[in-house]
């Protein structure tokens, strides 16, 4: 009995040495790797562009700017779609409206690309008159969730931001409260939104608002319609206080 046990150990060992062995010369089945490449991507963005009235580059003056971001239902070629709603269409019979409006078209099928965007501001910023200190951003549905993106994205761009019925990921702002005196934490925001809206949730507005509410931001705000479904942007855009909110903020 007292053999056979002797025997049963040093099998158990035998086997025990010989998994080791070979679990030490199996290949691994993960590997750290280095790539590293330049991408250079071609991109077209179709835009409207107001001028002021009285617009005159030699003139010296700077201008404040909106860069507004349209919804999903006027994505396509057709540029005219972008003047439906917002700052685009209130130009048209406002020639004097007091801003550079930069009013980008998004492609059928796709969603605002942030870097995208910030190339053209670049390119209408080193081509007119643009007052880099005063430069807004505003839009609505797709529009809303794509300011929200760009706003927290590149937030040293923007004197102020006002999403409209739009969302987005909190992650950014979140990672914000860990950073003493971070632009996110000042950023001024109003952001708006229907009761009724059908399409994005109220929740969608609030969860973003509340996260900023949270890193200690006491610049954002949001304006709820309590009979608006998804339209919320008609009564916004229409709104003079929108615009003296606007201006009231400077980098």
């Amino acid at each position: 009995m007292k053999i056979h046990k002797r025997a049963s150990s040093l099998l158990l060992l035998a086997c025990s040495t010989l998994a080791t062995t070979l679990s030490l010369a199996e290949p691994k089945s993960q590997t750290a790797h280095t790539f590293k490449a330049k991408v250079n991507e071609r991109f077209e963005i179709h835009y409207q562009l107001h001028l002021p009235e009285g617009y005159d580059a030699k003139a010296g003056k700077k201008w404040p700017t909106i860069l507004f971001l349209h919804g999903a239902g006027e994505r396509g070629d057709d540029i005219e779609k972008v003047t439906v709603h917002g700052p685009p269409m209130i130009v048209k019979d406002n020639p004097e409206f007091p801003f550079i409006v930069v009013s980008p078209q998004c492609p059928t099928g796709e969603h605002w690309q942030p870097e995208q965007l910030i190339a053209l501001l670049d390119r209408v910023s080193k081509k007119h008159a643009v007052d880099d200190k005063r430069v807004y951003l505003t839009g609505l549905s797709m529009g809303g969730y794509g300011s929200w993106e760009l706003g927290i994205k590149h937030h040293e761009r923007f004197a102020a931001i006002a999403p409209i019925c739009g969302g987005g990921t909190t992650i950014d702002i979140r990672m914000a409260r860990r950073v003493d005196n971070h632009p996110l934490k000042s950023l001024p925001i109003w952001a708006f939104h229907g009761a009724k809206d059908s399409v994005v949730p109220l929740s969608e507005s609030e969860q973003m608002v509340d996260a900023f509410k949270a890193i200690r931001n006491e610049n954002v705000k949001l304006t709820v319609y309590p009979e608006a479904g998804h339209n919320s942007w008609t009564e916004t855009y229409d709104n003079p206080k929108l615009y003296e909110w606007l201006l009231s903020h400077s980098k």
